[in-house]
């Protein structure tokens, strides 16, 4: 491909090459300090009931997730000598019924997948597609204005066709090493016996008890007898346990032309006051995708991850192109220009992401001009040469995309993270979502489906009349952030990470890697670090953590500062030649396992 960008880059990198030094910045930033110790000291999310992780060691085999009954399931199978992808299929089995409100068998996910016998990493996009009938102005109302969000999420026109069951048993024919029959035993069991309702969960069912109330079957299973479920409460739902028995006995085939397609496809279509448009051939002609990876030099490293139509992948790379260019390790966490870099990379990717990603089948998604290191040293350069923060970010300009809109599409937090590493050394990073806390909040076949269309940019054309690439359109698939990530070191992996929380996801993964990769930090002390993150020009910081106290000096910067909750959910395995490190996020309820 022609790399070919408005503006002259190539002619411009002699200058960027010869940018004048990156201020000192110590006179506004002296008495301001954060250091790794203050993670040590740090107290956990308020109300998790949760102490501070430790780093987990283990020699053979390791499992990480943001709910110890599903990271027990995954340990339990790797324990038994299976696979990867083996624990994957029966931790995101436990995951739909023990944190329904994050991902489960409505959903989608993308999975990054290291086949160590082969030596070769590839990608799973099982992410939801919209019906064939849906058109670009979906999310409009008779005014052709855009929905409120919540008026497009609840019922059935926000579902996207599911696309787990199918990537579950499509990498199991792949890479499964035990009898698929078997990998389903643990949350058949919780469903039919019982587990107890997580603070978490409890939690999350009280924050959303208006839409969980809105249909009967959702609110006689979450709110019985007309109260939420309470933390401690035996939770039963054999409804769930007949479905993965027949998940178990039939692969996925009954989800997309069977039975339990046709029950999702009459709650969608039946959803009282928000009606959806999938119907039965929306679910039979569903296919998972096999895509190559995005990778990006970084260092000695390589971080690799999902293309489009996430936009977690391109991101990273993005940003950490641009902090190729800065000794990030000598600045250290402690300095507000590692900030500044971090934040304002950050910025510029999203710029583009913001108009350029979408799915590859329905628009041309620029991904190696994105990611060329000439183009990423001019963007650097961009921040080189200017005090404070960057003003006016503008996207890359890219010549065959120049009449790109900006997608005004709101992608909000509720989504999980898995990690594993096998005895054979196969690694699995996997990021799975029903999008909304509880999803669309309609049920079928025990479990919640997805809510992922919204996902989509709910105008087809921005405010200068320029077509949005992430707008509606049927069969296609909406933007993500969701961003697992492997990171080779000479060819081989060696660390697993990723994070549930909307678009914000990709400001946690670059925290993390930045934090262990250039910082020095073992990966629980990297997880744990105060989040603090900037997409498009706020500044977000971690409530009640010590990063909050840079709010004075960023904002002297000229950067808006916001102090708020910042709930990542980042789960990671580390592979060193004397076995395996893990961590896990305790902002949630996350758990890590390994022999």
């Amino acid at each position: 491909m022609k790399i070919k960008v408005l503006w002259g880059l190539l002619a411009t990198l002699t200058l960027v090459s010869q940018a004048a030094p990156l201020p000192d910045l110590n006179a506004i930033t002296q008495g301001v300090e954060i250091s790794v110790q203050s993670v040590e000291k740090r107290a956990p999310e308020q109300g998790t009931g949760l102490t501070d992780q430790k780093l987990v060691r283990a020699k053979e085999f390791m499992a990480a997730s943001a709910n110890p009954l599903a990271t027990e399931a995954g340990y339990d199978i790797l324990k038994r000598g299976g696979s990867a992808i083996d624990a994957m299929i029966a931790m995101q089995t436990t995951l739909s019924l023990t944190e329904p409100q994050s991902s489960g068998l409505g959903g989608g996910a993308f999975l990054v997948y290291w086949d160590n016998k082969e030596k070769k990493l590839t990608t799973f996009d099982a992410r939801e597609t919209a019906p064939e009938s849906a058109t670009p102005e979906l999310f409009l109302d008779e005014e052709g204005k855009p929905l409120q969000f919540m008026e497009a999420v609840v019922g059935g026109r926000s579902v996207g066709v599911p696309g787990i069951p199918k990537l579950l048993e499509d990498v199991h024919k792949r890479y499964g090493k035990l009898p698929w029959n078997i990998l389903f035993d643990k949350p058949i069991a919780l469903a039919q016996e019982g587990f107890a309702v997580s603070q978490r969960m409890a939690r999350s069912i009280e924050q959303n008890r208006e839409q969980l109330q809105r249909y009967p079957a959702t609110a006689a299973y979450f709110l019985p007898g007309g109260k939420p479920l309470e933390e401690g409460m035996v939770l039963k739902n054999p409804e769930f346990a007949t479905t993965v028995k027949l998940l178990a006995e039939k692969g996925s085939e009954p989800f997309y032309s069977g039975q339990p397609a046709m029950n999702i496809a009459k709650a969608v279509s039946n959803a009282q006051d928000n009606p959806g448009l999938m119907t039965p051939s929306d679910l039979q002609s569903y296919r998972v995708i096999e895509r190559p990876p995005v990778c990006s030099p970084y260092r000695e490293y390589e971080i690799c991850g999902m293309g489009a139509p996430s936009s977690g992948g391109i991101a990273l790379g993005q940003i950490f192109g641009i902090l190729q260019n800065f000794d990030m390790k000598a600045l250290g966490p402690e300095s507000m220009l590692s900030w500044r870099l971090l934040g304002d990379a950050s910025r510029l990717a999203f710029a583009d992401r913001n108009y350029y990603v979408a799915d590859p089948q329905f628009t041309d998604v620029p991904e190696k001009i994105m990611l060329h290191p000439a183009y990423l040293k001019l963007r650097a350069g961009l921040i080189a040469d200017h005090y404070g923060a960057l003003k006016n970010i503008t996207p890359g300009g890219f010549s065959r995309t120049e009449q790109a809109g900006k997608s005004n599409d709101l992608e909000l937090p509720s989504t999980s993270h898995l990690v594993i590493v096998d005895k054979e050394g196969n690694v699995v990073s996997m990021t799975t979502s029903i999008e909304n806390a509880f999803g669309s909040t309609l049920m079928a076949n025990g479990y919640l489906l997805n809510n992922e269309l919204t996902d989509f940019s709910f105008t087809p054309v921005d405010e200068e009349g320029r077509i949005i690439a992430n707008s509606v359109a049927g069969g296609k698939r909406p933007r993500s952030s969701m961003s697992p990530t492997i990171v080779l070191k000479n060819g081989e992996p060696y660390l697993a990470l990723g994070s549930p929380g909307g678009s914000r996801i990709i400001g946690y993964v670059a925290k993390t890697l930045m934090a262990h990769l250039d910082w020095g930090m073992d990966i629980q002390q990297a997880i744990y670090y105060p989040n603090f993150l900037n997409r498009t020009g706020v500044y977000e910081l971690e409530e009640n953590t010590s990063v909050a106290t840079k709010a004075p000096t960023l904002e002297r910067l000229g950067y808006q500062v916001q102090v708020r909750d910042l709930n990542s959910g980042v789960q990671g395995i580390v592979i060193t030649q004397e076995g395996l490190e893990g961590g896990a996020d305790p902002r949630r309820e996350g758990k890590v396992m390994g022999d």
